[in-house]
């Protein structure tokens, strides 16, 4: 069911490791906001090493003696990382906190403050990475590779995170459409996403394959940058083509639901045959209340860096940093960068 995704700029030349330590993969979840200091909800800042988000939010539920619902997180961070996020507890009252005594395997608590809001779900402005690659072969490659995706970008791809091991979400969406029950919310809403987040992908992987990936179509649906606002694409203007350019307005492909197409001629023809290659899925997501939505095709990333570390072994590392919108995927980045090898798989086959 999953078919291997075009790449935008080749596929690349180098290749290389990642993930062979732990802390060679740091995430750093950036908020919109600070906790102001008083209301019902702890936020609790902290750094996790080798800890699943999902084990840390069961955990903190324990210690504060509350149901698992009343512990919330603006996104899931991976488990094979050094990562540093929020999570919301409702706990009401005006209780002073001391969470020395607060042990959970593989976190350190950094700070935690009373806010007036529920961390909601999404509720962040991004995340920064700081990623090491080691052995990496055709250094000189992967750096002019780098500022092609600096520059120009890469495809939106949901990371093969959002798939689970081997693709299984695939496989239980297909069960969850044939009748299979599922009670857990939680996995339930991962087994839909993995199925909308098939289709966009395979839009994509057409769009490139057909040179439309840099092209505006008219009836291209179209997303104003640093918002969700979309409009359709009736006429193709110069100005138009200078904000697509800019980076100031990007192409969308569905998140699919129930509910029309939002685009219209070549565009709409492509998006629905790609919904008619996948039958199932297409039929099946709204029957369980999903409905159509709009996301960016392009990501570009920002606060860009790159450095290469010659090692004592005579091989080479590079660190790579940047900062990515939420929702959007570092495994993404580094599958247009360079051929690599997740050692997190070879070390942890469950992973």
């Amino acid at each position: 069911m999953l078919a291997e995704n075009a790449y935008f700029h080749g596929k690349p030349l180098s290749t290389g490791l990642l993930r062979s330590q732990m802390s060679d993969f740091k995430v750093f979840e950036q908020l919109p906001f600070l906790p102001c200091g008083e209301g019902e909800h702890l936020y609790i800042h902290v750094r996790k090493t080798g800890a699943n988000t999902l084990f840390v939010a069961r955990e903190l539920a324990k210690y504060f003696k509350v149901k698992e619902q009343l512990v919330s997180y603006a996104g899931l961070k991976d488990r094979f990382a050094v990562a540093e996020q929020w999570f919301g507890i409702h706990v009401p009252g005006k209780q002073v906190y001391d969470l020395s005594d607060l042990v959970i395997e593989g976190v350190e608590v950094l700070s935690y403050q009373r806010h007036n809001k529920k961390l909601r779900t999404g509720a962040l402005t991004g995340n920064r990475f700081e990623l090491i690659l080691r052995e990496v072969s055709n250094v000189k490659a992967l750096t002019q590779r780098w500022h092609d995706i600096t520059d120009q970008g890469v495809p939106n791809y949901f990371g093969e995170q959002r798939f689970g091991i081997d693709g299984g979400n695939i496989n239980r969406a297909l069960a969850l459409f044939s009748g299979t029950k599922v009670k857990d919310k939680k996995k339930r809403g991962m087994y839909l996403s993995a199925a909308r987040s098939a289709i966009f992908n395979q839009v994509i992987s057409k769009r490139i394959d057909t040179n439309k990936f840099n092209e505006l179509l008219v009836g291209d649906v179209l997303m104003l940058a640093g918002t969700q606002s979309v409009f359709l694409l009736d006429e193709l203007e110069s100005s138009i083509q200078q904000r697509f350019i800019d980076k100031d307005l990007d192409i969308t492909a569905p998140m699919w639901g129930a509910g029309e197409l939002m685009t219209q001629g070549d565009a709409h023809d492509l998006e629905q045959g790609i919904a008619e290659e996948n039958e199932e899925f297409s039929q099946g997501l709204p029957r369980f209340g999903l409905k159509q939505e709009r996301r960016r095709t392009r990501l570009s990333i920002s606060d860009t860096n790159i450095e290469v570390i010659p090692t004592a072994e005579n091989t080479t590392q590079v660190k790579v940093s940047f900062f990515l919108p939420a929702g959007c995927y570092a495994t993404t980045v580094l599958r247009e960068l360079l051929d690599y090898r997740d050692m997190t798989v070879r070390n942890n086959p469950e992973a």
